[in-house]
């Protein structure tokens, strides 16, 4: 690790990790620049250990030691000045901006794997972390997002997914020729949704590949995908309630057709 010690929010060192808050500005230009940041020690490491290469810590001097194996230049600040910069208190004490990898091709992420969850237009990068999260949990082995999805490598859900986006492959696809590579690829094309007309999801055995489609919190997938899919599916609800938070349904389904269930 090669210490650098910074007292300005201005200084041009921290340019990569000014005004985290700012969603929006922060969703376009890392991307644009190529990198993405992860926050606390243990995602830091799990970014490492995925091959990640890191281009800068942030971090405090209480976490000097705890990170001191690192070789990555550590820009050390003051707790006020990382709030500062940061837009926010960082109670993980650290933060490291890592080099994006060139997107694989749809077809390079599917190829020999069986069970793919596809995020349609998922905006809130929470709800994305979090469905990659459990994909992991449960067995499944990738995930494609649309080219208008939330970013799986913003920090929130990085964080949210505690690391799984780096464990899983994944790639963008495009909305509107995506479902037919699928099919081409073979897999059965699952559309998860509240609709009554769908049947109740565990009715009909998981195909042996099969393309888990799950749409954004609020409208769900788009009637252009429901009309394409293979299957719709939807989770039985009772006392009055019609839907779920995204990734509580994704988590059920990814649960009922991953491999625990069917028996793999």
């Amino acid at each position: 690790m090669r210490l650098q010690r910074v007292v300005d929010r201005d200084d041009p060192r921290l340019h990569e990790f000014l005004d985290l808050r700012d969603t929006a500005m922060r969703a376009r230009r890392e991307p644009a620049e190529g990198f993405f940041l992860a926050e606390g020690e243990a995602t830091i490491r799990r970014a490492l250990a995925a091959g990640y290469e890191p281009r800068a810590l942030l971090m405090t001097e209480r976490w000097l030691e705890p990170l001191s194996d690192i070789d990555v230049d550590a820009l050390v600040v003051a707790d006020d000045v990382l709030a500062a910069t940061t837009g926010f208190p960082v109670h993980r004490g650290a933060l490291a901006s890592f080099t994006r990898r060139r997107l694989p091709t749809v077809q390079e992420v599917v190829r020999g794997v069986r069970r793919v969850v596809v995020l349609e237009d998922l905006v809130d990068h929470t709800n994305v972390g979090t469905i990659f999260r459990s994909a992991a949990a449960l067995g499944w082995d990738a995930v494609l997002v649309t080219t208008r999805c939330g970013d799986p490598l913003y920090r929130r859900s990085v964080r949210t997914s505690m690391g799984a986006v780096f464990a899983l492959p994944w790639t963008r696809l495009d909305h509107r020729t995506g479902l037919d590579q699928l099919a081409e690829a073979g897999f059965t094309r699952l559309a998860l949704t509240p609709r009554s007309e769908a049947a109740a999801i565990g009715e009909f055995p998981a195909d042996d590949r099969l393309a888990l489609l799950v749409g954004a919190e609020g409208p769900g997938l788009s009637d252009q995908w429901l009309a394409a899919a293979d299957i719709r599916a939807r989770i039985p609800m009772y006392a009055g309630v019609d839907s779920l938070n995204v990734s509580a349904a994704a988590a059920i389904a990814l649960f009922v057709l991953g491999p625990r269930f069917v028996g793999d």
